[in-house]
């Protein structure tokens, strides 16, 4: 589980994917999607979105800031978008291409709460938190890029998205999506100390080391602030997303199609406004979408419903040609347990064959509200295993292994054959499953996977070292976010 030797982070290899839509179906939620913004519009309240917009052939209620568009300016903007681009990373070997043949690992974002790794209470979230978070997830070859998986609750909150930046770029060397800077004064902030680890703005532009995604506010708006800072994103060269997050009876119909249909729509209207005023900045198409639990007024985040969810997303993403970010993982169960076994262990292997880009994301409890360091083990455990899966098998002359079998004929055992050698490291090992025999998993006190899992997460918390930054950076990252708090 722990970093290859060059550093390489892992990904899922896709061959065939399961579209749980038929070509009429996904043509047909297109259709209703097209319908709500031309007939119901969609609330830009941005004045350089509208008059792009409104000079690509939309209409615009100023007084209302709601926005209309025409089904032909939605899908000629949308095609604007590049279908392929690269996540750029500190380190080059850490590079990820969202080609649409492999799924990436992140972090889920913005827990308010950390189970403390010594005694297990939740408590509010830091800075350290978020730092000794991202510094575990460097080491961790599953997880290919990060989120700020907590809240640094401890820095003044208008500069807060800046404090967790840093965390991410001076505690990892992987791509960091800075999906907390939501505003345009944020997102210029971001921009400064991304370009200053990069080596300057034109270097940041030829390789952004960071992306972005701002949400949508269901139903159908979006606010000034977050249209702000995508669209600084992308006049930097930034990569810079759509993300829904609609609940089926409370911001969204009860019915999945129209939870689909309304979500979709948003996603639509955030790409072509972006395409509107920068043709041609990539960007991607993301979703979370769930259900209100009806018991409590919550939310599922897990169950049919929103596993259905991540698989017709990651399908629609790939009839715009524009790459999926999918959320996967993040259970609705309170503690690392068999719920969380059972959600998280479907949602990936879910988001995995629908051949979802990205993947956010591992380590979050009860709902995306609570991180747990043993949990993103855990999660990575699955993913493994899933990835593992997904690959398929490799068919040759040297896999069949006829001469092996010929040799060791019947009765015999494949033990002390060179071939067994050859490829035995290639089998998988558990790094938390315990496959052990049961009287030695009695001598050893029982252990399951959550102790050793928080064993683990501790031994590579006292002893993983990332890739530093250069000298002096960090004191300049510091002195940029210091500027913006006064």
């Amino acid at each position: 589980m722990h970093l290859n030797k060059d550093g390489k982070v892992l990904a899922a290899e896709y061959g065939n994917r399961w579209e749980p839509l038929t070509p009429e179906q996904v043509k047909s939620l297109h259709r209703a999607s097209l319908h709500i913004l031309e007939h119901t519009g969609i609330c830009m309240p941005h004045r350089q979105v509208q008059e792009a917009l409104a000079g690509a052939g939309a209409r615009v209620d100023a007084e209302k800031g709601r926005v209309f568009f025409p089904p032909p300016v939605v899908e000629g903007l949308c095609q604007k978008a590049p279908p392929k681009y690269t996540l750029c990373s500190r380190n080059p070997a850490r590079d990820l291409p969202l080609d649409g043949r492999r799924g990436y690992l992140t972090l889920d974002g913005c827990g308010l709460e950390v189970l403390d790794l010594e005694g297990g209470q939740a408590r509010p979230s830091t800075l350290k938190d978020l730092e000794d978070a991202v510094r575990l997830a460097d080491s961790l070859e599953q997880v290919a890029f990060l989120w700020p998986t907590i809240s640094a609750r401890d820095c003044p909150r208008r500069v807060q998205p800046l404090h967790e930046l840093a965390a991410l770029l001076s505690n990892s060397s992987k791509h960091a999506q800075a999906m907390t800077a939501v505003s345009g004064t944020m997102a210029q902030g971001s921009l400064k100390i991304a370009a200053a680890v990069a080596g300057g703005s034109k270097a940041l532009k030829e390789r952004p080391i960071i992306s972005n995604f701002v949400c949508s506010i269901s139903p159908l708006s979006y606010d000034a602030d977050s249209l702000d800072a995508a669209l600084a994103f992308a006049e930097a060269g930034i990569p810079a997303g759509f993300m829904t997050m609609q609940i089926s009876c409370a911001t969204a119909p009860a019915t999945m199609a129209g939870n689909l249909a309304l979500g979709n729509a948003e996603i639509l209207a955030g790409m072509a406004a972006l395409q509107a005023v920068c043709p041609g900045a990539p960007t991607f198409y993301g979703s979370c979408a769930t259900v209100m639990e009806l018991r409590s007024g919550g939310v599922t985040c897990g169950g049919p419903e929103d596993f259905l969810f991540q698989a017709v997303s990651a399908q629609m993403a790939r009839f715009y040609r524009v790459p999926s970010n999918i959320g996967t993982f993040a259970t609705g169960a309170k503690a690392s347990n068999w719920h969380a076994g059972v959600e998280n262990g479907i949602s990936g292997a879910v988001s995995l064959l629908a051949g979802a880009d990205m993947l956010c994301g591992a380590g979050l409890l009860n709902g995306a509200r609570i991180f747990s360091f043993e949990q993103l083990l855990l999660d990575c455990e699955i993913f493994e295993i899933l990835r593992r899966t997904g690959g398929g098998l490799e068919i040759t002359e040297e896999t069949l292994a006829l001469d092996a079998i010929h040799r060791v004929g019947p009765g015999g055992h494949f033990m002390m054959e060179p071939h067994t050698l050859a490829h035995l490291r290639k089998l998988w090992q558990p790094e938390v499953i315990n496959r052990s025999p049961y009287e030695k998993w009695l001598a050893d006190g029982k252990k399951d996977a959550l102790e050793t899992a928080r064993e683990k997460a501790r031994e590579i918390l006292a002893t993983h070292e990332p890739e530093p930054l250069e000298e002096g950076l960090l004191k300049e990252i510091h002195q940029i976010i210091k500027s913006y708090e006064e």
